[in-house]
């Protein structure tokens, strides 16, 4: 694994009236990958970002960004960092440019209109740049945030639910945007509700749940490991119910009857393939078709969280 950028180590929070939010967290987030963070409402996302980027204070544990401790060094490690709230929080009389421009210096980063006129570039925002912000879109003004987040030339980005409430073929914009912002160099770290967002362009994924980090695991790797098939056979006529001969491949009738479904392990199953097909000509029943499908992310999250309950 590259070197991490980002070192949580054994991080908890709880706020005032005893609420828990983290839970031991430890976490290392490689330079110029994209890990996505999944999880339901309430489960510690938001405030797991919030602490690393200094904007919420730890109970115990400690966060190194680039090295630096998030609390100890916040001069450097802001420096490091920039975050594209959910919220869409801009004046609505300023200026495109002039308020990713205005973001830069209070980052403390000295004017340069040649990056900026680059993100703005980037981001598909150039012809938009003398634009109040009122006249935007929402996905314009989605936009105009990760400019303001990227105008310090941070190392690292943070994208808190970057799609929510934007059309899907915006959506489909905002991953090719985040795969080059990630081929310039720059790690992203997204929390998101829309599993096929993680499945498209994640690297790894977190699952957080009631303030504990269940996994954090290779998107790929998380698959095979943790994703089952179904070979699903389309019979040639329908049948009422299934033949004691095949009991023990555990088969489940569906689509009234048409249709057996043969549940396995990708990788630890598949020899049984062959058997069932024989056992099936065995007792007489025929197949027009056949397919397999894979447990999706979506699948996988629900039966951690299941789990995790």
């Amino acid at each position: 694994m590259p070197q991490a950028i980002i070192s949580v180590e054994n991080l908890t929070k709880t706020y005032a009236n005893g609420f828990q939010a983290l839970k031991g967290i430890n976490l290392e987030i490689a330079e110029g990958e994209i890990l996505a963070l999944l999880g339901p409402n309430g489960a510690g996302k938001t405030t797991l970002i919030s602490i690393i980027c200094g904007i919420v204070t730890p109970s115990g544990g400690r966060v190194l960004a680039g090295g630096h401790d998030v609390v100890r060094d916040f001069r450097e490690t802001r420096a490091l960092i920039g975050l594209v709230p959910q919220e869409l929080t801009t004046d609505q009389f300023e200026t495109v440019w002039n308020t990713v421009s205005f973001s830069r210096g209070l980052h403390g980063k000295a004017p340069n209109p040649a990056h900026i006129e680059k993100v703005l570039r980037a981001l598909s925002l150039w012809d938009k740049k003398d634009f109040m912000l009122r006249q935007l879109s929402g996905g314009m003004k989605r936009r105009v945030l990760i400019a303001k987040a990227l105008s310090h030339e941070p190392r690292v980005l943070f994208l808190d639910e970057p799609t929510a409430g934007v059309d899907v073929n915006l959506r489909k914009d905002m991953w090719q945007v985040v795969n080059r912002l990630r081929e310039s160099g720059v790690t992203i770290i997204l929390t998101t509700h829309y599993i096929e967002e993680a499945e498209e362009i994640a690297d790894r994924v977190g699952v957080i749940d009631g303030g504990r980090l269940l996994l954090v695991e290779d998107k790929v790797t998380l698959m095979k490991k943790l994703g089952s098939k179904q070979l699903i056979l389309e019979l040639a006529a329908p049948i009422a119910t299934v033949p004691p001969a095949l009991a023990a491949f555990n088969l489940r009738l569906e689509k009234e009857g048409t249709a057996l479904v043969y549940d396995y392990d990708g990788h630890d199953q598949t020899d049984r393939i062959a058997p069932l097909l024989q056992a099936l000509s065995g007792a007489g029943i025929a197949f027009r078709d056949l397919s397999t499908r894979q447990n999706s992310l979506e699948d996988i999250f629900v039966s951690l969280i299941g789990e995790k309950a």
